[in-house]
């Protein structure tokens, strides 16, 4: 299974991405932080397979983490989460870092399928306004 660094800053959503993410089999470790995150990163010289990254947060955003980790570890995946429309719309300039958002609240299936899917190299689907108006 891989090793995922999760950067969360509401504690339950922290604990619930850290829960499902054990379940599953995975090696994880969790910080409160983009900052903090970014000092494990380093000081476990990027030996992570994946990233999930809250985007806003103190200290360091998921943005700013997302830049640092894909300059210093292009090797790692990164997967960023959100709740704001206007966050989500900040990350669609790196496209070429990032593997996608997962917008919250999120299931368990959703974000387990969303880690496997990015873990596999699965392509992105990308949905059109019309067909995603649909399925709505």
């Amino acid at each position: 299974m891989a090793r995922i660094l999760v950067a969360e800053d509401d504690p339950s959503v922290r604990a619930f991405v850290v829960s499902a993410l054990t379940m599953k089999g995975h090696e994880v470790v969790a910080e409160e932080d983009g900052g903090l995150a970014a000092e494990t990163v380093d000081a476990e010289n990027g030996r992570f397979d994946l990233l999930l990254s809250d985007i806003k947060m103190p200290i360091m955003d998921g943005i700013g983490l997302a830049l640092h980790v894909a300059a210093k570890y292009p090797g790692i995946i990164i997967v960023l989460m959100t709740g704001f429309a206007d966050q989500r719309e900040r990350a669609h300039g790196l496209e070429a870092l990032i593997y996608d958002v997962i917008t919250k609240p999120f299931t368990l299936a959703d974000l387990i399928a969303k880690v496997d899917d990015a873990l596999a190299g699965k392509p992105v689907e990308v949905l059109s306004l019309a067909r995603q108006a649909r399925e709505q």
